[in-house]
């Protein structure tokens, strides 16, 4: 008997870490980013190429908010899970994390085809912190890892193609303002999962677009892929054109490979173990790009495989496919206009030759099956929802109300919206921004060019001049931006915000010494206002301390630095990120025993970021012996290294 498609909730419980709060603090610069190049180096690149990567570069995580709350203490957690599968295959989604596949499972040979993460433990890895290792996942918004990694995406069950159902997984993406969705769906008695998805502008005017699906797979593979070149890309940040290597997942460090495909041949990857078997994936010709990320084998490569799980669980890297032919690159959508394109997930057992493997895929999967699949679904992919499976942001539903757009297939309901939207669906509706009814950090700010055209035309409270004062700062009015958080501190019986924001643009001028006098103020005055320990003002606490601690260092001022250490929550001074900038106080106080001690003590900065070398950095200050293994994240040559 056919087994017909089914979709279900169900829980999946792993050891995980807690995510815990967002950072409070707006996001005026944009963190420490590896992936982009120098631009002197677009001039090597294809016409095309260059001119891509160099448009719509990100300048502003605003108005997403870093997620960097989060530990490394792991408990039993159990995830909300939808399971769709047929006789074949049977796929796990994880709605609240941005709709990541955790697991895709063949039951006819009993093989898992991703790498699955026996853990949940966030790393900052995302472009707002906060993500996740294992899987298939869904990138948009701009190079990196979705701010989306974490959050939850919007579920419902949608009638399919062949008369069955699929899952829908829809959001509102913040940094370009942009609605998209992902239909999965298992026709009967496929061994392929296929992904239609669709990326809508409705703005008047172009948006830069971004797209990566990436595929964790375990790391003992073969990948193939239809291309003879690659371009290379590694933490020195040059892009090179070269052959593709025999076995690039023998690269001593972290690497990028963005295959180089002819125009002609067919999207595709594979990943397959040494008998032939795994997992292959392949689209519609608009999905261009092909990519292989490895971790390399040098012991910082491996140290962050055993970073974001637990050791003895395996390694990992990564298949993807994207919009353009490299991650550096975003692609212009026109006003009104939307892009659309179909995925195929699914077992491929080949000799692990590119043409042998590719001729074996035809066989089980055609080509033209893939455009036919792609042509049965675009039709559905207006169909609205039916059962509503998982709820995601209400930041959709704003942003509908206020253009009256009609998004057939995406519905953003007003019964989304929450309380992080009602300041400003109160602005969008009576023109003023509201005070909060009690104490309380300022939430977060919307600074798309109608929002802020809403703040300016607002009442000029002290709370409205500091949100305004973030969109014009985002808008690049720094100046302007000043002027009106200097404003807001006229009457504001809550300075610090604003002190705060003031003192990151000292920061930016090269003002050092006054941007350590308001950084101190700053928190002086939080410390004077903060009612509690609980959640929100502990995370302002810290948020604040952090960045008043290394602005005090920068500037020479020990005394203070170690005035606003005393006056951190002692929670906050355990966590291992504020161990790393205790033995860096030390050492400026000049006790390097002490701040070596540190060190012996153990401590892990859970939101290490990718490409960091603080750790590295302060050892190297401290002693001459070798970085200790547990620290080592160094993910390239040692300077003067060979």
């Amino acid at each position: 008997m056919v087994i017909v498609t089914t979709i279900r909730r169900d829980v999946l419980t792993l050891p995980a870490a807690p995510l815990g709060p967002d950072n409070p603090l707006p996001p005026l610069r944009l963190p420490h980013e590896v992936h982009r190049i120098d631009v002197r180096d677009r001039d090597d690149l294809p016409r095309d190429m260059a001119r891509q990567a160099g448009y719509g570069p990100l300048h502003s995580l605003l108005p997403v908010r870093v997620r960097d709350g989060y530990g490394r203490q792991r408990t039993p957690h159990a995830f909300e899970t939808i399971v769709i599968e047929n006789d074949r295959l049977r796929a796990t989604v994880l709605p609240g994390l941005g709709g990541r596949i955790a697991s895709l499972f063949h039951k006819p040979t009993g093989r898992e085809l991703l790498y699955r993460n026996p853990v949940f433990q966030p790393a900052n890895f995302a472009l707002n912190g906060a993500w996740f290792s294992g899987g298939i996942e869904w990138n948009i918004g701009a190079t990196g890892h979705t701010t989306l990694a974490c959050a939850p995406l919007h579920a419902a069950r949608v009638a399919a193609p062949d008369g069955g159902e699929m899952l829908r997984l829809w959001e509102w993406e913040r940094l370009r303002d942009l609605p998209f969705q992902v239909d999965l769906w298992l026709p009967r008695e496929s061994d392929f999962l296929y992904v239609g998805v669709r990326i809508r502008n409705p703005h008047e005017r172009p948006v830069p677009g971004y797209w990566w699906s990436n595929t964790a797979v375990p790391e003992e593979r073969r990948v193939l892929a239809p291309a003879e070149e690659a371009w290379h890309f590694g933490h020195e940040r040059h892009l090179r054109r070269e052959p593709v290597p025999p076995d690039p997942l023998n690269s001593p460090y972290a690497a990028d490979w963005f295959y180089d495909l002819p125009d002609i041949r067919r999207r595709w990857i594979a990943a397959l173990d040494a008998d032939g078997h795994g997992l292959v994936q392949t689209s519609t010709d608009v999905l261009r790009g092909r990519k292989l990320f490895v971790w390399g084998t040098g012991s910082g490569g491996r140290r962050w495989q055993e970073w974001l799980t637990e050791p003895g669980t395996g390694g990992y890297c990564e298949i993807q496919a994207g919009l353009a032919r490299t991650q550096l690159e975003h692609v212009r959508l026109d006003a009104e206009s939307e892009v659309a394109w179909l995925e195929a997930y699914g077992p491929l057992s080949a000799p692990p030759v590119p043409g042998k493997a590719e001729a074996r895929l035809e066989a089980v999967l055609p080509r033209a099956a893939v455009d036919q699949a792609y042509e049965a679904w675009k039709p559905y992919a207006d169909t609205g929802p039916g059962e509503v499976l998982a709820v995601g942001s209400g930041w959709g539903a704003l942003e509908v109300l206020r253009a009256d757009w009609k998004l057939p297939g995406t519905p953003f309901e007003e019964s989304t919206l929450g309380e992080p939207q009602a300041p400003w669906l109160e602005l969008l509706r009576t023109g003023s921004f509201p005070e909060p009814r009690r104490v309380r950090p300022p939430g977060g700010t919307l600074v798309a060019p109608h929002w802020r055209d809403m703040l300016e035309t607002a009442p000029a409270t002290p709370l409205t001049e500091y949100h305004l004062g973030v969109a014009q700062w985002h808008a690049g009015d720094r100046a302007q931006a000043v002027r009106s958080w200097e404003r807001g501190l006229e009457l504001a019986p809550s300075v610090w915000p604003l002190l705060r924001c003031l003192a990151v643009a000292d920061q930016e001028s090269g003002n050092r010494e006054r941007a350590a006098d308001r950084y101190a103020d700053a928190f002086d005055d939080l410390c004077h206002e903060r009612r509690d320990d609980g959640e929100s003002w502990t995370a302002a606490t810290a948020a604040l301390g952090r960045e008043a601690l290394e602005a005090l260092l920068a500037a020479g001022r020990t005394a203070e630095a170690r005035s606003v250490w005393e006056r951190l929550h002692v929670s906050t001074r355990a966590r291992g990120r504020f161990r790393l900038i205790e033995a860096a106080l030390l050492l400026a106080e000049d006790r390097p025993e002490a701040a070596r001690a540190v060190f012996e003590e153990g401590f892990e900065v859970a939101d290490l970021r990718e490409g960091a070398e603080a750790i590295s950095e302060l050892w190297g200050r401290l002693s001459d012996e070798p970085l200790p293994p547990h620290h080592d994240f160094r993910m390239r040559p040692e300077t003067g290294s060979p």
